[in-house]
């Protein structure tokens, strides 16, 4: 899960999916190749180099959060995105802050889960069929055959269960339905609103000793209860110690928590709410400087987990944080406002574009609809000319765009013959131009 890639590389990998923003895709480079670096050095130079987090300034819908989201993947690392207004509840300040480590190493176990269950496929297959073998060919009480086969009951049976092997393999007993039965462990009773993560660790591995596991049994077809039954063999293969001392140590080394709209709690002049915003600033400081947060998987040290906060600022700036807390965010990168030539671009150049996602949902009706470039100009001019006069919400207004333009035809498609639909300026401004022309409507749809 270590991300080798240069920094070139890996702005390389993010321009694939987000457009512009170079300034940003940059320190986001350079941040994951330094955790690259530091892994390489001596254990005793190791401790001492601290992740460089990042705080990225610029409107909402210009990319912030789909960068950070973009590289998590990218880099196969444990990711958690929050909001530090959800940190403003009087009483549950340290809990809530807490608990976006818990949820790292959460996301962390079922990244291991899944690498490691790769290699335990081949043997959990092979107690799958030997499972489904005992259902489908059990071993017979009593053998009344011909005289050879009664005097040798353990052959014949081993014929039979080696013949209905080679079927089962084949897929011959797919549509065959057998009765399976499959084990759960209950949940953990609540207490007082108290959750798991809230008791000691000790308590926690008393609990997960002593809850009963309760059986259940369904009829599926052997296609059906061959999944079902190598999802449980997989789990029961998977050596938990294994997984979560991997996911403490990945999230530990690894893990990007993105703080998204951390200028919600930065102090306002005249605002009640300042001791509240203060406190969450309070909150989240130990766990950016470095701490150790216990989990039910055991105790996460925070220290080298990149933070990545992101706001607006509108109304404030970085300098009304908290000098601790500002401090612990030494990269500073602007995002900017997108123009309409961004859009063009949003709409058409990324892997996971708007117009590429419509065609493929609509393709599945068999209608084809073609985007011609004076069709994808307007649209951006649209949404450009919308953000203006209204919320500047970014590239989300597109979704919005988009919606209100396909809507007839995303209605009908189901009930149309495959056809083609091309969508140029004309079909564009007969949706979007009475609607756009007025701002308190376009207020409203748009």
């Amino acid at each position: 899960m270590d991300c080798d890639l240069s920094p070139r590389q890996i702005v390389e990998r993010l321009d694939q999916f987000i457009v512009g923003q170079d300034q940003a895709k940059r320190a986001v480079a350079i941040a994951v190749r330094n955790r690259w670096r530091r892994r390489q050095l001596s254990s005793e130079m190791r401790q001492e180099v601290s992740p460089k987090n990042i705080l990225m300034i610029g409107p909402t819908g210009v990319g912030k959060t789909e960068i950070a989201r973009r590289l998590a993947k990218l880099t196969e690392a444990p990711f958690v995105k929050v909001e530090a207004t959800k940190y403003t509840e009087v009483g549950y300040y340290g809990r809530d802050v807490e608990s976006i480590v818990r949820d790292l190493v959460e996301n962390a176990i079922q990244l291991v889960k899944h690498r490691e269950r790769e290699t335990v496929i081949p043997a959990a297959k092979k107690r799958v069929n030997d499972r489904l073998l005992d259902l489908l060919a059990p071993p017979p009480i009593s053998i009344t055959s011909s005289a050879a086969d009664a005097n040798n009951p353990e052959e014949q049976y081993q014929r039979t269960r080696e013949k209905m092997k080679a079927m089962l393999v084949s897929g011959e007993l797919d549509h065959r339905t057998v009765e399976i039965t499959t084990q759960h462990k209950a949940n953990p009773v609540v207490m007082g609103g108290m959750g798991m993560e809230g008791m000691d660790m000790d308590l926690q591995g008393m609990f997960d000793k002593i809850m009963p596991t309760t059986s259940k049994s369904r009829e599926l077809t052997v296609k059906q209860a061959r999944e079902v039954l190598l999802e449980e063999e997989c789990e029961n293969l998977l050596d938990d110690d294994k997984v979560n001392n991997l996911a403490i140590e990945i999230a530990e080394n690894l893990g990007i928590v993105f703080i998204d709209e951390i200028d919600k709690v930065t102090a306002t002049e005249g605002k009640s709410a300042d001791v509240s915003r203060a406190g969450v600033q309070r909150d989240l400081l130990p766990i950016v400087e470095g701490t150790s947060v216990k989990t039910r998987y055991g105790y996460v040290k925070t220290d080298h987990i990149l933070f990545v906060a992101a706001g607006a600022f509108h109304n404030s700036q970085p300098s009304d944080l908290m000098p601790e807390l500002q401090g612990r965010f030494p990269i500073r990168v602007e995002l900017e406002s997108l123009t309409a030539d961004d859009f063009e671009r949003i709409l058409v150049e990324p892997d996971n574009s708007l117009t590429k996602q419509y065609q493929a949902l609509l393709e599945t009706e068999g209608v084809t609809i073609r985007f011609k470039a004076d069709a994808v100009k307007a649209l951006a001019n649209y949404a450009f000319s919308v953000n203006q006069n209204t919320q500047n919400i970014g590239a989300r207004r597109l979704h919005t765009i988009l919606e209100r333009l396909l809507e007839e035809l995303s209605f009908e498609s189901a009930e149309m013959t495959a056809c083609t639909v091309e969508i140029n300026e004309g079909f564009v401004s007969s949706r979007l131009e009475e609607v756009a022309a007025d701002e308190d409507l376009s207020r409203y749809i748009l």
